[in-house]
């Protein structure tokens, strides 16, 4: 009669299998596995096997995961430990056994649901817990529904750590640095309590969807796009961060999922467009699911999938406050692209699908949108789930300018239509260069692809229009105005500016007509936040101008720096405007620009060499071009491996046109491409941010 069975340990060979799973900076000391992708453990008898021959005649290994593991839904299961496994279902194969030890090699299903397992061994009436373990989604796995199959592309949007967002204008993509931190070991709990707080809220107890990557990214853009009561972040208005970190001032997601925990899973304040991006990138990298940050410029928001978007101006050029719910064009937005094969959907809908949980005002459905086919959106599949036709929207619309009389009336201004999704980037692989990506969302501008996507989407609002008993997806197919060619205006400034120069303009005004023409010209700045909303107007100039027929007059005007040092907003944007009004018909002729005003420089450099473990020097040097002091200066310093967490440093007063440099001492403890950040702060500015990226030597 054998002994009862009894295991004196379970080595979960940890450091081969987070190797071999592309997990090993996650964690050394628990094992996590990406699906379908087999992995080593060893487990120890404490007598030998001969002891228990009645034992193991049949022995099992049990894997469940979940509040509530059923065999009925999947989230149990047992598999014989047999000479050979199968290799697309959880299955186990006896490796090597010795008379006090077997190692077994565990076969995970590429389609398993992600998260956290429980492992068993199951021998005639036996249980014994051999161990935990995390499973993720697996890109480097052909079988699972995110295989991705470009090595260079899954180190980039799966493994890289650091990455880059764009603000600015379409002409003048400005670089702001963004710490995932998706890899560090705290992070994928965090991501699991999410998925676990989003599935209550929406009372769902399917554990099995975890399997679907569609269903995890609905999940957590659910989580991120929040309300007053849950979510991990909140939304507020522009430059309103009552008792809050002002989202401009986040350096990377770490900090923030942090505090959400911490806080109970209550919405950490606050976030914006790049920051929900940022934040979805940290958790889908983190679970597997290849994913990038996104930025378009002259995105039409809140269009609820209209193709036409209103600007209203007053007669001076200013741009008017619209409701928060109204649709405008925004300077930027930020979402992201995740990369799946879609089963439910035709097999050219499958790669790169765009995900944006930034909340929409939509006629039905959840507030966020995606993930969307970007292969459905170039074509203008509008009928595609999920979301096809608000993105369609948001980069196809034209935007038309209204001008709002004295007497509350408006006036369509001439030669004013903006036109949306100009240039749409991302960070390419391997290197911190701005990739233009504008050509997968949309065909060349004026090209004949590009005018048959377009007329079919218009075919399809018409027959959604006609058709009283259906709802219209879409609704306002853009209208050309009837132009008058009798003036023409262009107004023409740098893409961007150092912070401190006078704002150069150029205005053209050209006379087309047959006859002399009286007219009056109002050019204007103000400064904008970057969802179109104005901060303030900061300046303008009046000019009586008399044009002979077929006469040109061009006008050279700067907008002084003192105009707009104290109300610049935020995201430093400016709006240039030009308005024509024609004397005689009435007729009212526009332009505009947008420019960024960019911050001081604040360099960082390294020593030529260094190595791991060895005491080294950063020296930051900040350049003040102002005519006034930068006063009460103070750095944040972060950087992977190379500072634990975040220092503070007082720089004080930095004088007009001069220099002051900082010495950080610091020890890389983790070799490769590091990067250190720079983010300062004083009373003139709250948002200079500044990187670099070294090579560490291994010791």
């Amino acid at each position: 009669m054998g002994q009862d069975l009894s295991i004196k340990k379970c080595d979960f060979k940890i450091t081969m299998n987070n190797n071999n799973h592309h997990t090993e900076e996650i964690s050394t000391e628990r094992l996590m596995v990406r699906r379908g992708q087999p992995f080593t453990i060893t487990v120890s008898f404490s007598a030998p096997i001969h002891s228990y021959l009645q034992q193991l005649k049949r022995t099992f290994l049990t894997v469940q995961t979940g509040p509530h593991p059923s065999k009925a839904d999947g989230t149990r299961t047992e598999f014989p430990i047999s000479s050979r496994g199968e290799q697309k279902q959880w299955s186990a194969t006896l490796e090597e056994q010795d008379p006090c030890f077997w190692t077994i090699s565990v076969n995970t299903p590429a389609n398993a649901p992600i998260g956290q397992y429980t492992l068993l061994l199951h021998a005639s009436k036996s249980y014994c817990l051999l161990g935990n373990f995390t499973v993720l989604f697996n890109p480097w796995c052909q079988d699972d529904e995110v295989f991705l199959a470009n090595e260079a592309q899954r180190q980039e949007y799966v493994l890289n750590q650091e990455g880059i967002t764009y603000w600015g204008t379409e002409n003048a993509a400005l670089a702001q640095p963004w710490d995932f931190s998706q890899l560090e070991e705290d992070i994928v709990d965090i991501c699991f309590t999410l998925l676990d707080v989003g599935e209550r809220h929406q009372q769902d107890k399917d554990h099995t969807q975890r399997k679907n990557p569609i269903y995890i990214c609905r999940t957590v853009a659910a989580m991120l796009n929040c309300d007053e009561f849950r979510g991990i972040l909140t939304e507020c208005g522009t430059g309103q961060y009552y008792n809050g970190t002002p989202p401009s001032k986040w350096l990377g997601s770490s900090a923030i999922l942090r505090q959400w925990v911490a806080k109970q899973c209550k919405p950490v304040r606050y976030g914006q467009c790049w920051v929900f991006a940022a934040v979805m990138c940290s958790v889908l990298r983190c679970l597997g699911i290849p994913t990038r940050m996104v930025t378009g410029f002259t995105w039409a928001h809140n269009t609820n999938s209209r193709l036409s978007v209103n600007e209203y101006y007053d007669e001076d050029g200013t741009l008017l406050i619209q409701n928060k719910e109204s649709a405008r064009v925004w300077t930027f937005h930020v979402w992201n692209e995740c990369w799946m094969a879609r089963g439910d959907l035709l097999p050219e809908y499958s790669g790169w699908q765009a995900l944006d949980a930034t909340c929409q005002e939509k006629s039905k459905g959840p507030s966020f949108c995606g993930p969307a086919p970007v292969q459905a959106i170039k074509e203008g599949d509008t009928e595609v789930d999920y979301d096809v036709c608000y993105f369609f929207a948001a980069i196809n619309a034209k935007c038309q300018v209204w001008i709002q009389k004295a007497d509350d009336t408006l006036q369509p201004a001439l030669g004013g239509t903006k036109y949306t999704g100009n240039n749409i980037s991302t960070k390419s692989v391997g290197s911190e260069r701005c990739e233009d990506i504008t050509h997968n969302y949309k065909y060349p501008e004026g090209s004949l692809q590009e005018k048959e996507v377009l007329d079919k989407v218009y075919r399809k609002i018409q027959k959604l229009e006609t058709n009283s008993s259906s709802k219209t997806q879409f609704s306002s197919i853009p209208t050309a105005l009837e132009e008058p060619v009798n003036l023409f205006i262009h107004l023409q400034s740098k893409g961007s500016l150092l912070l401190g120069q006078d704002v150069p303009l150029s205005v053209e005004v050209f006379n087309h007509s047959g006859g002399k023409k009286v007219t009056h010209l109002v050019i204007g700045a103000q400064s904008v936040h970057y969802n179109g909303v104005p901060v303030t107007q900061l300046w303008k100039e009046e000019f009586h101008l008399i044009l002979k027929s077929n006469e040109a007059n061009n006008l050279q005007v700067f907008v002084p720096y003192s105009r707009y040092r104290k109300q610049l907003g935020e995201n430093h944007l400016l709006r240039l405007t030009a308005m024509l009004r024609d004397e005689d018909s009435f007729y009212i002729y526009f332009a505009q620009e947008e420019i960024s005003i960019c911050d001081p420089s604040l360099t960082i450099e390294f020593p030529e060499n260094m190595v791991q473990y060895q005491p080294s020097t950063a020296k930051i040097s900040l350049l003040n071009p102002l005519i006034e002091p930068l006063e009460k200066c103070m750095i944040v310093v972060a950087g992977r491996g190379l500072i634990y967490r975040q220092r503070k440093y007082r720089m004080g007063s930095v004088q007009p046109k001069s220099t002051q440099q900082l010495q950080i001492l610091f020890t890389p403890t983790q070799a490769g491409l590091r990067r250190l950040t720079a983010h300062l702060t004083c009373l003139q500015l709250q948002n200079l941010k500044s990187y670099k990226t070294i090579d560490i030597a291994a010791a």
